[in-house]
């Protein structure tokens, strides 16, 4: 990205680098500093994603595989994030599972 920014077509658009700095001058500096500073700040997904495959938490009716009675139902069943807000898909979610708890009580 620096190499691309400093090109004569973009070197006038560029502002002075912030973050990490010209003190991390090589890869690894680059890397070290990604690693310290990186975070998901808006809108994490993903760790108790849905899935049948051994990493998966939930299954495809939000219940936790191997505890009885307990589901999840809110954006970290999304195996990846959407390419858009994910407000939308948190509440079709919350709407999909409690139509699944009151489906499974009905039939209790």
């Amino acid at each position: 990205a620096r190499r691309i920014f400093a090109a004569a077509p973009l070197a006038r658009y560029s502002a002075a680098e912030t973050m990490p700095g010209s003190a991390a001058s090589s890869d690894d500096a680059v890397i070290d500093f990604m690693h310290r500073a990186g975070m998901n700040l808006h809108h994490p997904v993903g760790t108790c994603r849905m899935g049948e495959d051994p990493m998966a938490v939930v299954d495809s009716r939000l219940r936790v595989h191997g505890i009885a009675g307990l589901r999840v139902v809110d954006a970290s069943v999304m195996p990846t994030v959407t390419t858009g807000n994910t407000n939308a898909p948190s509440i079709m979610i919350g709407e999909k599972g409690a139509a699944m708890i009151r489906e499974d009580a009905r039939a209790a």
